[in-house]
């Protein structure tokens, strides 16, 4: 089940409200717990089991890492945070990478490579993060072990955040699992801030892949056309995924909780390492908190920075994806952050800022080439083209259907992508009197009205980031 699905927004979610609104405060954990496990079966029953097994696992394997800590046996504590994680681990390399590895043993021995036929399971990369977030955070004593088996089972399942993100760590969402509140302001920010990414998902980001799905059909296609098809994945991307972040923060506002954004405008950063402050925060800091610090963090060498940062880019880029073009795109980010670091930290502020944001955003775009394409070779072809390898001269006759098109779409896109468009939408406040009230209303009401139709009117069209 998605967020911008009918059976979603006019079955599952006014359903979850009421049934959250009028039971119990007490009781209100339980069934956070039961309607995040049927949102979960809703889109993938086979793997349900896996998930429940997950819950069960940490739960217990917290407990007995508190319980080493109590008893002050560090060397006991420090093993059984590695085997519980190097089971998580295993079962996330099992599920995501069994076919990878398959492959790439065929093709050194020469071989055909044969498929595993193992099903993906929905999710898992996020709620195996959550669930390492909680053993860690037991370990670093940042939280405590949680001895509410349903508070550790609402935190891994809480259903806003479990099929992709925000990756909320434990210790930021421990206390509120003790009395959650749903609360008229909570209710109310929490749907302004869903509509805005349902807007965002359904009437940008669709409609961008819509274009470059067309894009990408040409046998053939000039520079122009080339480039256009980068743009347009990358503003899809962008708008997809912070749209489902926002969406997620939304609902979780609605139920009473909180959790922190997860996209802060990064197409207007100005460098590389502003860029990873701005995109995913949730994924940046969990890799920054549970890997680049315990490594040594930027507490030590240079060298051993620069092989800390190695280590969190190669997984940031496997993480995204069992191919070798998401491994590329890892070490692309990895070395324009080290670059920024080590060589251009003395004089990037000397850059004027506007040309920072332009070479900032053109080496996004390149990454999301790699990111998009299903094997290097077709990235290559595709930056190929880009530089006329086609014959066809920068614009064609596709250029300037496309162009036309989409012109407004983009103009709209781009906006949109700046906080002073943000800033203006946000201004449309519940909370500043009649007038700022009869206005947001309106604004909102045509957000939903405008998605409901696109939703009705076309087909269905998943999240791209539930893929990873």
């Amino acid at each position: 089940m998605v967020f911008s699905s009918i059976s979603f927004l006019f079955a599952f979610l006014p359903a979850a409200l009421v049934l959250y609104r009028i039971v119990p405060a007490r009781a209100r954990t339980v069934l956070l717990v039961l309607i995040s496990l049927l949102f979960y079966a809703w889109g993938d029953v086979t793997h349900l089991p896996l998930l429940l097994f997950s819950v069960i696992f940490t739960y217990v394997a917290g407990m007995e890492i508190g319980l080493y800590k109590v008893r002050r046996q560090k060397r006991s504590a420090r093993r059984a945070l590695i085997l519980a994680v190097a089971v998580h681990v295993i079962v996330l390399g099992f599920y995501k990478y069994t076919d990878f590895f398959m492959q790439n043993l065929a093709s050194l021995f020469r071989r055909e490579p044969a498929a595993s036929g193992i099903a993906l399971p929905i999710g898992i990369s996020f709620f195996t993060f959550s669930a390492i977030s909680y053993l860690a955070d037991i370990y670093m004593d940042r939280a405590e072990p949680e001895s509410n088996f349903l508070y550790a089972a609402a935190y891994i399942t809480m259903f806003p955040k479990l099929i992709s993100g925000p990756i909320a760590q434990f210790k930021d969402m421990q206390d509120q699992f003790t009395a959650p509140r749903m609360t008229k302001q909570g209710l109310l920010a929490g749907t302004r801030l869903f509509l805005v990414g349902l807007y965002k998902k359904v009437l940008l980001a669709d409609n961008l892949g819509m274009i470059y799905a067309g894009i990408q059909t040409l046998d053939t296609m000039a520079a122009g056309t080339a480039w256009m098809a980068m743009a347009m994945y990358s503003l899809q991307l962008f708008f997809d995924f912070s749209g489902y972040s926002d969406m997620a923060i939304g609902l979780a506002q609605m139920l009473g909780f909180t959790i922190d954004r997860n996209f802060d405008y990064p197409y207007v950063a100005d460098g590389m390492g502003d860029f990873w402050r701005r995109w995913h925060i949730s994924l940046g800091a969990w890799f920054r908190d549970y890997v680049y610090i315990p490594l040594g963090g930027n507490r030590c060498s240079t060298r051993r920075q620069i092989f800390n940062l190695s280590v969190v880019w190669l997984l940031t880029g496997f993480w995204h994806g069992a191919a070798w073009t998401f491994v590329f795109w890892g070490i692309w980010h990895g070395f324009f952050v080290m670059l920024e670091r080590f060589v251009f930290r003395d004089i990037r502020q000397l850059i004027p800022r506007v040309l920072r944001i332009a070479v900032t955003v053109l080496i996004a775009f390149f990454g999301w080439v790699f990111f998009a394409s299903p094997n290097m070779g077709y990235a290559f072809r595709w930056i190929s083209r880009m530089f006329g390898s086609d014959g066809l001269g920068f614009a064609d006759a596709a250029t300037g259907y496309y162009f036309r098109s989409s012109l407004v779409l983009l103009i709209i896109s781009v906006l949109c992508c700046t906080p002073r468009f943000g800033r203006w939408l946000n201004g449309l406040s519940w909370h500043k009197g009649k007038a700022g009230a009869y206005v947001s209303s309106v604004v909102y009401v045509l957000l939903l009205i405008c998605s409901i139709a696109y939703i009705v009117g076309s087909s269905y069209v998943s999240f791209l980031y539930f893929a990873f």
